[in-house]
């Protein structure tokens, strides 16, 4: 199996490196470079594509369509990195499985309030990874799952918090990149994840409560569980019910 992983910055793709043992520098064309980890059930290839889902959905479709170009297409694209977590579901240091990949602020406000594109009649605003492997991903790497919402913008205010809260039902974390991943990866026909380590609270700002290398610390915990929860055999078939 070969897995890109994509996060925003630097240190989040040295974090998911860590739990593969150092890897091998590829470069990408635009003068980006993927980290390759060998020694793996899995090929991993981590790229640090930039902050953002326009950034993500760019380096991740150049990483898509270099390795199909060379004939060694990715079986599996992956989000990560850290972001915030919405009380109580997902408290810090926590790692959320994302069930549902959702552009938060892709739409319109009017006067009845925000209307997502879907409502205008055009484009998606939510990726939903198969549910199997979410479920499997999840219980090996002892995370919850749920939705993560894709912001440009990261909130900063109890109100935004609550209203967001209200919007996506079940949402358990916010993060910047997921959404722009998710595009790129259906547009090549890639099935998506999205795994996040959560830093801090959704709200108000408040970096003195940040824990980003605590967060840090879980993602890479998450990942190495990863290989062996992506390679593990299919349990056997439920029996049918017994007359």
């Amino acid at each position: 199996m070969r897995l890109l992983v994509v996060t925003a910055v630097a240190a989040e793709r040295d974090a998911v490196c860590a739990a593969a043992g150092s890897g091998a520098a590829v470069p990408l064309p635009g003068g980006q470079e993927l980290r390759r980890s060998a020694g793996l059930p899995v090929v991993l290839d981590a790229l640090a594509a930039g902050v953002g889902p326009a950034a993500a959905a760019a380096g991740t479709a150049t990483a898509l369509t270099a390795a199909a170009l060379a004939g060694q297409p990715y079986d599996l694209v992956v989000s990560a990195g850290i972001g915030g977590g919405f009380s109580p579901g997902a408290p810090l240091g926590s790692v959320v499985v994302a069930d549902a990949i959702v552009a938060a602020d892709l739409g319109a406000e009017t006067a009845d309030g925000f209307l997502p594109v879907t409502e205008l009649g055009f484009g998606t605003v939510a990726h939903r990874p198969d549910p199997a492997l979410v479920r499997t991903v999840a219980a090996a790497a002892g995370a919850s799952a749920g939705a993560v919402v894709t912001v440009s913008t990261v909130t900063g205010s109890a109100a935004r918090a609550a209203e967001l809260a209200d919007r996506h039902p079940g949402v358990l974390a916010e993060a910047m990149e997921g959404f722009g991943v998710a595009e790129a990866a259906a547009a090549h026909g890639v099935p998506v994840l999205e795994i996040r380590a959560v830093s801090n609270a959704v709200g108000p700002r408040d970096r003195a409560a940040w824990r980003i290398g605590d967060a840090l610390a879980a993602l890479t915990g998450a990942f190495r569980t990863l290989p062996g929860a992506l390679t593990a055999p299919a349990g056997p078939a439920p029996e049918p019910p017994r007359p």
